[in-house]
Parts: C-alpha cells; structure tokens; sequence
C-alpha cells in the first residue's frame, strides 16, 4: 500500500504554487523571456536586429524598431507582437512555426499587466543603506519587496520545524531526538544564535558546505573512482579546511586558479584543474561562473546571444589563460610554460582577434606579445623553478588571472552571496543562480548588492553570510502560494543524496557515517539545486527497490525498530514512529491509517515497523525541506 502511495508522492510534490502575481516583471522573466529566447531572438536580439527590433529585454521590446512600437502597455489588442502571434495574421510571428494559446496567452498577460503599473511596484534605486545586521538587511528588503508587490508573507515555523531545518542545511541531517528536545526545552532568548553557531563550529558544517561546493565547482563524478581521486588527491580535504577555518573565499578562489602546491592550505586546489585534463576551454567554463556568477558557454564562437555584456574575447581571453598549462603526470600537479599559448579567435564577420585575458568586469591582463614572425625561445631563465616536473614561470598566466579575478572584482563577492543564498533558500537572488547576465535581473537589487558589499567588505568570510541568512525572519518563514521570487514563504526544494541518507540514517538510531548507503543515494539522486525540480521514475525506483535502503530498515538491537517494537500499544509505535522520522506526532487521520497497518501484521511486528518506516522515510514530507 504504502509503496503505491509513494510513487504519488515523489513524482507529484506535496506544495504546489497558487496563481502569480499580475507583475510584468515577473510574468517576463517566468513566461515570456523563454519563449522569446526559443523563437524570436535569433533574429530580434543582439546578434541580428531584423527590422530594427531587438526582443531579448523588455525595454527594448517596448523600444519597437523600424516600423514603430510593437507593444502598446495594457492593450493586448493594439500591440502588434502580440497579433502577429495569431494562426490568421498576416504577417505572422514566428515565420514558420506556430505558438500554441497557452504561449500566446502569456504574451498578453504580459502586456495586460503592463496596463497600470503603480508607482510602488517600481523597484527603488539601489542605494548602500546602513544595516545592524545581516538579518536585519535581509528581513528589511525583502519586507519592502512584499509591499510593492502587495504581497502577505507567509507565518513563521514553529522551533521544531525551524531546528530541522537549520540541522539539514549547516549539519546535513536532521536532529536527533535528544538534539531536538533539547532546543525545545531550553528557555534562552537567544537559543537559535547559540544553536547556529554550535553547528557552523562543527565539523558537520565543514563537510556539509564540502558537499555543496564540490558540486557546484566540480559537479557529480561519473563515476566512482572520480570521485575516490578528489578524495584521494586532496580536493574534499582542501575543500573541507576552507570551511572549517572560515578562510576567505577569495583566497580559496586564488588557489583554485594558481594551481599550486607550495603551502599546507594549498594541498589539493590543483585538483579543480587537473580534472579536467588538459581542456582548457573546459576550464575557462567552469571558471566563469566561480569568478563572474555566469555562464560564457555560448560565446565561444561569437558574441553572447542573451546576455549582451558577454563577448567572445571573454571566453576566449579565458582559454588563453590556462592555455600554458599542462598536467604533470604521476601527481594532481599543473605545470605551467613561460612562453607560448598566444591564439586568436575568429569572429562571425571572419575577423581574427588576438585572445587577451579580459575579464567581465571590464579589468585586463597585460602581457607583452611577440612580433609578428618572432619567434620565443624558452629557456631556465625564464622560472622561478627551473627543474623538470612543476615548472612555475616567473610571470605565470594563472597567477596573473588569479589576482586580477579575486581583487577589485564585484562580481566574484555576488556570485558567492547569490549561490549561498540559493542553497539555503531554494532560489537565488539572481535565478538561475549561475547566470547573473544583464538580463537574468535580480528580484532584489539592493539586498543582493549590499550582501555582496558587505560580504566583501567583512573579508569574503562565509561562515558570517551563513549565519545571518539562517537567523532571518525570511528563512524561518512557512510554504506559500505567492511566487518565487518575492520569497514571500519557504521554497520547495528536495533534500540533497548526502541529507537524505544521513538523515535515514539519524531516523534508525544508527551511525551516519555509512559510506555504502550515501554512494548508493548519490547514484540515484545526483542533483543539487536544479533549476526546476522534477523527480524521476529512477528515483523512485530506487526508493522502492534499493537494497542499501533495505538493509537499513532491518531490525538491530538498540535501534529505532526495536524500541518501537517494544513499546506496549500501537498509538505508542504510531507516535514513536511519527516522532523518530518526522519529528513530530501524527495528526488523527495519519495515527488511524499507520495504526490499521501495524495492526494487518500481529504475527510479524518487527516487519510491519519496518515497513511504516519505510513509507514515512520516503515520502514527500521527508524528501524535500522542511
């Protein structure tokens, strides 16, 4: 029974959001800017201009082209982009294809909202407002936030809910019982401060922001044994000494780009290069979203087609910069030559370009260039260590970058604050969290600049962000209908492999350190923060089939099965059951409906427990944050 009820649950989430908001920004941003991204704006937006008319930003949209405006505010039935888009019109929009009703209704939805935008709903222009405290910034912009959208934010959590919560994101699991209770019992006014800051002091907190980075800078291994290399090579150590010592980040970045090996903290930072063998167009992508918040995939054979600011000497200035670069074999070293690697790209009007390291921020690298036909010599003199293996030139492409990219850069202190915000809350500030272009615009502008200035100007220390996220009013708030990017209630998002089978785990009574069932986790539930959340049949084929899953759900002596079992009547197993898993009692009809099904299975106990445990361990409620 509870098998079938699962699958139900996991491909259809428990919290589903209401209506939106009639804000134009936000049916733009959600409805109309993908479909203009599929249909229209390869030929109405940066890379071609038909007619005069760029699509690819709303002002530009109600700019119009040639021929006048396209969009007449309010009035659907005036706007010509909107009639184009009809099955009759002649001339139609797009050319060859055909936009079905819902996707045209977005567009005049769009515009309708457009019809009489009150002064409030206009976002204030961002200024550097004096906060006491982090929370105190946070729970103050997006306060103002709800006002202009005339939104009513969703009620707090209860303590119980709030200390689950906090648990899954600073330690990776839930609470025990005993950790639990004892942060109910206590009467301290400032519990949830002492509580933070046990957790962030832990070594809990180190693996966990750990799991987080190793995936948003390296993504899941393939395979097993990549990731066996990153331990084996010191990558997750690096990683994990970073958080526990609350070492700058960009000091962390440095070393990620450098690639060296001559301090104790540097151990294992060359590892984010090594991996990627040698592709150094592989890690000029990897590299932008860490220093610039965004992707430059698409520019590599020309200009950004989205987002304007990104040109093709972005990328390729990137390339150029670990183009001098080599894996030293038997080690996760990178040695690096003091000559060479000049190149030129091509642009789509068959002009080449020398590829210089130019950054997003307008910043660049200057390197003398030889002579046309000049050729370079290479020789001792020219490295800091002249031996053969890990040759380090005395100016070195890498630490060139590395210093340019880590000071007196804006954008790596945003990219760190909106990817932090977006773990802990579900959705970045800038969504999605690593495409922070002129055209992904912030849902709060001055909260994210004033995060990121005062990220920056506090050290890049996260353990400092972290907290004063977790200790918001906006992180304690409860689920809500309003739309995402108002914040307005706590984002829908699933519980990372590493949460889950540690949580599981905490759930048995038993040690969280089982290898063998986090792995298996991992396999089947790889992703963390996606885009959209979409749970798969494989997942719940996993759930329901897993072996690792089963063999934890075994009695063993001391543990949750069998004190449960032991206890006299079966509303008592039912709120143990409840209590142990979710950490709460069950309401009437789930103690009726538990209760019935202990109660089929008089001649086998232990089987019966393990199975409700199983149903409350894979639904819904457990599988996602509290």
């Amino acid at each position: 029974m509870y098998r079938g009820i699962l699958i139900a649950l996991l491909l259809y989430p428990a919290i589903r959001l209401g209506a939106a908001v009639a804000d134009p920004g936000a049916v733009w941003t959600r409805k109309v800017q993908p479909l203009i991204d599929v249909y229209c704006v390869k030929c109405h937006g940066p890379l071609e201009k038909k007619s005069g008319l760029e699509l690819d930003r709303p002002d530009a949209v109600l700019k119009g082209g040639d021929e006048g405006p396209v969009v007449v505010p309010g009035d659907p039935a005036k706007s010509r982009i909107y009639l184009y888009l009809s099955r009759e019109s002649d001339p139609h929009m797009p050319p060859k294809k055909q936009l079905s009703e819902v996707e045209r209704e977005s567009f005049r939805e769009w515009i309708a909202a457009m019809a009489a935008v009150p002064a409030k709903t206009t976002a204030p222009t961002p200024t550097h407002r004096s906060f006491a405290s982090i929370p105190e910034a946070i729970d103050t912009l997006v306060a103002e936030g709800w006002k202009r959208r005339d939104l009513t934010p969703a009620h707090e959590i209860d303590e119980r809910t709030w200390c689950r919560r906090v648990y899954l994101d600073l330690a990776g699991r839930v609470p025990t019982s005993p950790e639990l209770e004892g942060f109910l019992k206590s009467k301290s006014a400032t519990k949830r401060e002492s509580l933070v800051d046990q957790l962030l002091a832990s070594e809990e907190y180190a693996v966990r922001m750990r799991e987080l980075w190793d995936v948003f800078l390296m993504g899941r291994p393939k395979r097993d044994n990549h990731e066996d290399r990153r331990i084996q090579n010191g990558w997750w150590s690096f990683l994990e000494t970073a958080f526990r010592t609350d070492r700058p980040w960009n000091e962390t970045v440095h070393d990620l780009l450098a690639a060296r090996s001559d301090r104790p903290e540097n151990k294992g930072a060359s590892w984010f290069l090594y991996e990627r063998r040698n592709d150094h167009q592989l890690i000029a992508e990897a590299v932008a979203p860490v220093v610039y918040g965004a992707r430059i995939d698409c520019a590599q054979c020309h200009d950004h087609p989205l987002a304007r600011e990104i040109k093709q000497a972005h990328y390729w200035g990137l390339v150029a910069a670990f183009n001098r670069s080599k894996n030293v074999d038997g080690g996760a070293e990178i040695s690096e030559s003091a000559v060479g690697g000049f190149i030129n790209f091509t642009n789509l009007k068959k002009e080449s370009q020398p590829a210089v390291m130019l950054l997003l921020n307008g910043r660049s690298v200057d390197e003398k260039r030889p002579a046309e036909g000049q050729k370079e010599t290479d020789a001792d003199e020219n490295y800091v260590k002249p031996a053969a293996g890990v040759r380090v030139p005395k100016f070195s492409r890498r630490e060139a970058l590395a210093e340019a990219a880590t000071h007196e850069n804006p954008l790596l202190a945003r990219a760190f604050v909106n990817r932090m915000w977006a773990a802990l809350l579900g959705r970045g500030i800038v969504h999605p969290a690593d495409e922070m272009t002129a055209r992904n615009a912030p849902s709060h502008p001055e909260l994210l600049d004033w995060l990121a200035h005062d990220f920056a100007d506090h050290g890049h220390t996260p353990r400092r962000l972290v907290r004063g996220i977790v200790l918001s009013r906006v992180y304690a708030l409860d689920r809500s209908s309003a739309p995402p990017e108002a914040f307005a209630g706590f984002l829908e998002r699933p519980l990372t492999a590493e949460q889950l089978a540690r949580s599981w785990q905490v759930a048995m009574g038993l040690s969280h350190t089982n290898d063998v069932l986090r792995r298996a986790v991992v396999a089947a539930i790889p992703e963390v923060l996606p885009k959209d959340y979409n749970a798969t049949f494989q997942q719940a084929q996993f759930l329901a089939n897993s072996t690792a899953l089963a063999e934890l759900l075994k009695p063993a002596p001391g543990g949750a099965l069998d004190r449960m079992t032991g206890l006299p009547t079966t509303p008592a197993r039912v709120q143990d059951a409840f209590l142990t898993v979710y950490g709460r009692v069950p309401d009437a009809e789930e103690a009726t409906q538990a209760g019935q099904f202990l109660n089929q299975r008089p001649d086998a106990p232990a089987l019966a427990a393990g199975d409700l445990f199983w149903a409350l361990m894979t639904s819904a409620e457990y599988l996602t944050m509290p």
